[in-house]
């Protein structure tokens, strides 16, 4: 056989295997948060799990909000292009409602198991994957004693000097559900008129109700000196700004905001969905967002670091108020409602 026929065929085999194996190789979309979420999720969890599963390619579809990811589904559900969703607890109960998602349990994941009890959300598909709660945040050049208070806020010194990501976003919504539990209310999804008295004595000092891109570069740069916002967020920009912007956990206390990791039905990833949604459910993968980002961890089998566990609000349990979030989504139209009656104009 001459030389030029034998590198032919030599050739045509090494395409063949190549076609073969691209081929063999699997795909699977997540659709999840963009920006710092996207940064650290993809290093913590996308890159370990594709390096330990070389025939699983995972692709990152960004998207800003739980809502825009949920009209996504809804745009997509003749023809699925999305394989897994991460997104508020409120949400993927819609999304379930609408028959978008399938069920994630024991039978399909066996990590979940061990995920906590409150991972574990009463007629909705998806299970829980972090755990955030809400801080009070502040530019330590500026403010010098570190508040304790939410109604801080309203202190005159800093009038004109708050943001806060303000109603429909869930971060005012549960500013709300916190100072109604401070000033006595004793069931949120009956009446908030505690709460939205208590907002309204801060109204005065926002500065603003959508600090953009968001507030803790609003509060870095000073534009604004304190505010809220959600604790991952503010522990990454912590470091980031060399300890200018501070959280700290007021004394009324907290609530989880709750992310959740879902099945799309129909999503073209089939099996390999199913062995990443395991994945970032496990210790491993739970311990590595944990400490990358300071969400709190779902699964009660990952040994986080000390110093990480710290920085989250699984050490103040006791201070961390219950809110049901699904039942709290029937009532939430007439809460918005009374914050745009009673707590926005006092704010203009």
């Amino acid at each position: 056989m001459q030389i030029s026929t034998k590198l032919a065929i030599a050739a045509a085999i090494a395409a063949g295997l190549s076609s073969h194996s691209a081929m063999a190789q699997q795909t699977v979309t997540l659709m999840a948060y963009s920006g710092l979420f996207q940064e650290r999720y993809t290093k913590a969890v996308v890159e370990p799990f594709m390096k330990a599963n070389p025939g699983i390619k995972i692709e990152y579809f960004p998207m800003p909000n739980s809502a825009q990811m949920l009209g996504n589904l809804r745009a997509q559900k003749a023809a699925p292009q999305a394989d897994v969703v991460i997104m508020d607890v409120s949400v993927s109960k819609a999304a379930t409602d609408e028959q978008l998602l399938v069920k994630i349990d024991e039978k399909t994941s066996p990590n979940v198991a061990d995920l906590f009890s409150a991972a574990r959300i009463a007629d909705v598909d998806g299970v829980a994957v972090t755990f955030d709660n809400l801080v009070m945040l502040y530019n330590s050049d500026v403010v010098k004693e570190a508040p304790t208070s939410w109604m801080d806020l309203a202190d005159k010194k800093y009038a004109g000097k708050v943001a806060i990501p303000g109603m429909p976003d869930i971060q005012g919504l549960s500013l709300v559900l916190i100072l109604e539990k401070a000033r006595g209310g004793y069931n949120h999804l009956r009446s908030v008129d505690k709460g939205i008295a208590a907002m309204g004595e801060i109204a005065p000092n926002v500065q603003t109700w959508e600090p953009k891109p968001e507030v803790y570069p609003v509060i870095i740069s000073g534009q604004a000196i304190i505010g809220a916002g959600w604790n991952a967020r503010a522990q990454v920009n912590a470091d980031s700004s060399n300890g200018k912007l501070k959280a700290v956990l007021p004394q009324e206390g907290s609530v989880f905001q709750i992310n959740t990791i879902n099945h799309v039905a129909g999503g073209p990833g089939k099996d390999a969905t199913a062995k990443f949604i395991d994945y970032a459910l496990s210790p491993e993968a739970q311990k590595a967002f944990t400490e990358s980002m300071f969400y709190a961890p779902t699964n009660a089998k990952a040994l986080i670091s000390d110093a990480a566990i710290a920085r989250t609000a699984v050490k103040s349990m006791d201070k961390v108020i219950p809110v049901d979030w699904i039942a709290l989504a029937k009532v939430r139209e007439p809460i918005m409602d009374q914050w745009r009656r009673k707590v926005i104009p006092l704010s203009r």
